[in-house]
């Protein structure tokens, strides 16, 4: 299923805010413009048709 726009740039904008080790970028800075980043780097992929999909939510462990 496609991924909702938001979504993207949300996962865009934690992607820019924390390292390869998932530690948080140093400066306050990072908080701002990673948000402001994602968003336009989101539109930037529709606007280039890309479509980004998002796996299927998986049933609960043992239900089945």
């Amino acid at each position: 299923m496609p991924a909702d726009p938001a979504d993207v740039a949300s996962a865009l904008a934690y992607a820019l805010r924390f390292d390869e080790r998932g530690r948080p970028r140093r400066g306050s800075v990072w908080e701002m413009a990673a948000a402001l980043l994602a968003e336009q780097l989101a539109a930037q992929l529709e606007r280039a048709n890309f479509v980004v999909m998002r796996k299927a939510p998986q049933p609960p462990h043992g239900a089945g």
